[in-house]
């Protein structure tokens, strides 16, 4: 396994999973996991994702997680940087909240934003109902193999 994963804590709430448990969660959402691999994950307070959500997103409010996926500097390959999947953005209290108001273990949220946002940055989204379709069954089966139930089972 080859990815670059560099963690950065704004925030680090009680129960903010360590870089370990991110990493492999990452690396079970990859779809090429033996490729070399770069991603960012930063953990964000509420008033940070607001702002990324705002300005990027032109939605007010803050939101568990944000992808940004690597886009190369205009005139240079993207071959020349290596393989940057991109970055994830995500939200703790806002994790921690929906963690508790959907009763699911804080690590299996924090696992599913993971997923999710990884996904995302490999292309898959759920803008369509097929779209949705696609991406929660992926979501789902790489979460089963990590030992979490089903997401989106009620």
């Amino acid at each position: 396994m080859s990815l670059r994963l560099e963690v950065q804590y704004a925030t680090r709430p009680e129960g903010t999973p360590p870089e370990a448990a991110f990493r492999h969660w990452a690396e079970a959402a990859l779809n090429d996991p033996g490729k070399e691999t770069g991603l960012v994950i930063r953990v964000v307070d509420e008033l940070e994702s607001q702002n990324l959500n705002q300005e990027y997103r032109g939605r007010d409010g803050p939101t568990n997680v944000l992808s940004f996926p690597f886009e190369p500097p205009p005139g240079m390959p993207a071959d020349a940087v290596g393989y940057h999947l991109g970055d994830l953005v995500i939200c703790a209290p806002i994790v921690a909240r929906e963690a508790e108001e959907q009763g699911k273990t804080l690590a299996a949220h924090w696992a599913h934003m993971v997923v999710h946002g990884v996904l995302h940055l490999q292309g898959m989204d759920h803008q369509t109902a097929d779209q949705a379709d696609e991406m929660e069954a992926r979501e789902a089966e790489i979460l089963e193999r990590l030992g979490f139930g089903d997401p989106y089972d009620e």
